[in-house]
């Protein structure tokens, strides 16, 4: 599995990347690998603020469906709708073209709280 060291992971599988004062996110290599071939992906609205743990989207699958959670609280200010037409850029490239919204975190400091990609290795 790839998971690059220079992001930060929760236990749910997602991960998160900072870009400058927003935070990208989507789900690991690991997850979209579990679930198969994406059919769907439901993003959080535009402006919704968010908190930590809470569900912010659906990824369906053709076997199945997993909730996507919010890795760290804020609000939602970009969502990926290329997904809209090719939710399989998921699976092509979860941490490129497959990443799934972007947020404006409440508290930067909250990302230190979530695991390295070590540790969210070993939790696999």
């Amino acid at each position: 599995m790839n998971h690059p060291s220079d992001l930060k992971y929760a236990s749910t599988h997602e991960w998160v990347k900072i870009e400058g004062d927003l935070v990208i996110t989507g789900i690991s290599d690991h997850a979209q690998d579990a679930l198969g071939d994406l059919v769907y992906v439901e993003t959080p609205e535009l402006g919704q603020q968010i908190t930590a743990g809470q569900q912010t989207g659906v990824v369906e699958s053709v076997k199945t469906a997993s909730d996507i959670h919010a890795p760290i609280s804020g609000e939602v200010v970009e969502v990926n709708t290329a997904l809209d037409d090719d939710p399989d850029f998921v699976n092509d490239d979860p941490y490129g073209k497959g990443w799934i919204y972007k947020i404006k975190p409440n508290n930067m400091a909250d990302i230190e709280q979530l695991l390295s990609s070590s540790e969210y290795e070993a939790g696999l």
